[in-house]
């Protein structure tokens, strides 16, 4: 299955570049202004203000997770990495950072509006597969509460297929959701069970 590419209006995005002073950083800065991009220079720190920037820009060669007030792979705005050493150390680091896209330092005149429009797709990709597995998980666990509450009806000498009506006549009646009327019989159970036994 493909995906259409969705090319992101860049005019006016802020872009954070967290790199030590050097010819790489105003290099970098011009191709991004004259892709119409506003930058802010950081380095040793990413001030909070810097965290809600449009694309992060970052040095992997001497970056370390404490930079970071957030997870490896877990940006909350598409980065790229800016690589001058391939040592293998600085790769595995780079790769567990999580990084959406890559450009190899120096920075020339080209690679950056290809950079920012990979990290974007990378990025909003996958947000979309992290939303799609938590609404997997959520289903599954409504699945398992289901299973839950039609064993509690059939423990009440009913067959599976009856319980599992029961359950969808409570349903009804109560005008919410399966899932939702299961649930309200598991906790009502747990509810009974624990007044019984305190």
């Amino acid at each position: 299955m493909s995906r259409r590419l969705r090319i992101p209006d860049l005019g006016g995005a802020v872009a954070v570049i967290l790199h030590r002073p050097h010819p790489t950083v105003a290099a970098l800065a011009r191709q991004l202004e004259a892709i119409g991009l506003r930058t802010q220079c950081h380095w040793p720190e990413l001030p909070p203000a810097a965290q809600s920037a449009d694309y992060l820009f970052i040095d992997v060669d001497p970056a370390h997770e404490d930079q970071f007030p957030w997870l490896p792979g877990r940006a909350p705005m598409p980065t790229i990495a800016l690589i001058g050493s391939e040592a293998p150390g600085r790769i595995e680091w780079l790769m567990n950072f999580g990084a959406d896209a890559q450009i190899l330092k120096p920075v020339g005149t080209a690679g950056v509006y290809s950079a920012l429009l990979i990290a974007r797709a990378t990025f909003d990709a996958r947000a979309e597969m992290s939303d799609q597995i938590d609404s997997l998980r959520r289903r599954l666990g409504q699945r398992q509460t289901v299973v839950r509450a039609v064993a509690l009806l059939a423990a009440r000498g009913k067959s599976e297929d009856a319980a599992y009506e029961q359950l969808r006549q409570m349903a009804m009646a109560w005008r919410i959701s399966f899932e939702e009327a299961a649930e309200r019989l598991v906790q009502n159970a747990a509810a009974d069970k624990e007044a019984d036994n305190g």
